[in-house]
């Protein structure tokens, strides 16, 4: 028996790996390299699924210059990134098929059934019902405005409709007050004081000051 076979390689202590890959894997691709295929390479875009085979350093020399999208435009490229976002799966708009609409939710179903209820604190909207008959847009948005200044007043410590001077005295007597600056740095009532800032702001908006 040959000293280069094969068979010897399975007993020695350091076996000829470069013998033992040239048995078992197939000759590089490369043009004109003959060392063992040990790593495969895609042929391209438009043959998925087939592949070259080469040794380590002409695969390291291929897949450097490989490029999946040569021969693409700029825009099929952009469009071939935009389909991969869905899986290049189809997609529709939602509600473009048609189907059936979606019942009433049981809250809808019993508020609509008592919507002669006055609802001045908008509970009814607030629990995805529909507004009750004989209210208004107009009149949903005059109440909620009314509830927002009603708000910024109480923040400021003031009656609804309080005068101009008095509401600008006011915001500057509790900035001083809830200020770091005047509480040796202490920043526990910065909270407080955006309110507050927030409250003069929206009255101000409104001409009220």
């Amino acid at each position: 028996m040959k000293l280069d076979s094969p068979l010897f390689d399975s007993i020695r202590v350091k076996p000829d790996q470069d013998r033992r890959l040239r048995a078992t894997c197939p000759g590089c691709e490369w043009p004109g390299c003959a060392a063992p295929a040990t790593h495969r390479a895609p042929k391209g875009r438009t043959r998925e699924r087939e592949y070259w085979r080469f040794c380590l350093d002409h695969v390291r020399e291929y897949n450097h210059s490989y490029n999946f999208f040569t021969g693409m435009s700029d825009a099929a490229v952009a469009r071939f990134q935009k389909d991969s976002l869905t899986g290049h799966l189809p997609t529709w708009r939602l509600g473009s098929l048609g189907g059936k609409r979606a019942k009433k939710p049981m809250s809808g179903r019993f508020f609509n059934a008592h919507v002669e209820a006055d609802d001045p604190f908008d509970l009814f909207r607030e629990f995805g019902s529909a507004r009750p008959r004989g209210s208004t847009r107009a009149g949903t948005e005059r109440r909620a405005v009314r509830n927002v200044e009603h708000k910024a007043f109480h923040t400021l410590g003031l009656e609804a409709g309080a005068e101009r001077a008095e509401i600008k005295a006011r915001f500057k007597e509790l900035v001083k007050r809830h200020h770091p600056d005047a509480n040796g740095g202490d920043r526990g009532s910065e909270d407080k004081l955006r309110e507050i800032i927030a409250a003069y702001n929206y009255l101000k908006s409104t001409g009220h000051c």
